[in-house]
């Protein structure tokens, strides 16, 4: 059977992406976050993995780089690259918010012609806005962004919101929701085809995983 490569995204979404590859027994092994490996193989020899930016993995999974991915729903409506979609995976929750300051003046967003928003993700923003008939000014960033309406940077800000913790501890208010996200599982378009046995046992693989979690304790 043909061996599967799969990018990976560093950072919030890796810990639990490793725990359910190993879960659905795809293990990679200790210090994979912290190896300087560029590919790295499970050991079962069916998968191999290589650790990308979050938003690089949709961009290595549609040309063919890698046949698979994992990455945040956040991340594929924001970059629409041309992949397939075929499973949600059960991590990785959290939700795209609008927020400001918590003693910013309680007026309608539809009031305020054109706020200045800092974020990381401006095409979902942008469209956000538009669709109510703002027009924002997009200030974009790559990190940072709870910082830009405490120091005078922006009026607004969109970003990831896990707990809301980081927001509240900054005098931070969540004011609308943008939209839920959570992890999934891309394909290469000619992959899917091409090494369609490969990736259906890999997809059947997850999905028993998946089965697994929602009945834990089902055969005790």
């Amino acid at each position: 059977m043909d061996r599967l490569r799969m990018a990976l995204p560093k950072g919030r979404l890796l810990t639990g992406a490793l725990s359910f590859l190993a879960q659905a027994g795809y293990e990679l092994g200790d210090g994979v976050e912290r190896s300087r490996r560029l590919l790295i193989p499970d050991r079962t020899g069916r998968l191999e993995v290589v650790l990308v930016k979050p938003r690089d993995v949709p961009v290595f999974v549609e040309y063919g780089a890698t046949d698979l991915g994992i990455v945040g729903t956040d991340v594929l409506r924001e970059v629409e690259r041309d992949v397939y979609e075929p499973l949600l995976l059960p991590f990785g929750y959290c939700r795209l918010s609008v927020a400001a300051p918590a003693d910013r003046p309680d007026m309608p967003l539809r009031l305020e012609p054109s706020p200045r928003v800092a974020t990381s993700y401006p095409n979902l923003t942008q469209r956000f806005f538009q669709q109510r008939g703002i027009s924002p000014e997009i200030i974009l960033l790559s990190g940072s962004v709870e910082l830009s309406p405490l120091v005078g940077l922006a009026d607004l800000l969109v970003d990831m919101v896990e707990t809301g913790r980081t927001l509240r501890e900054n005098g931070l208010v969540e004011l609308r929701t943008i939209m839920h996200s959570q992890a999934a599982l891309i394909a290469n378009r000619a992959a899917y085809t091409l090494k369609a046995k490969a990736v259906m046992a890999f997809i059947n693989d997850l999905r028993r995983a998946i089965a697994e979690e929602r009945t834990p304790h089902a055969i005790e």
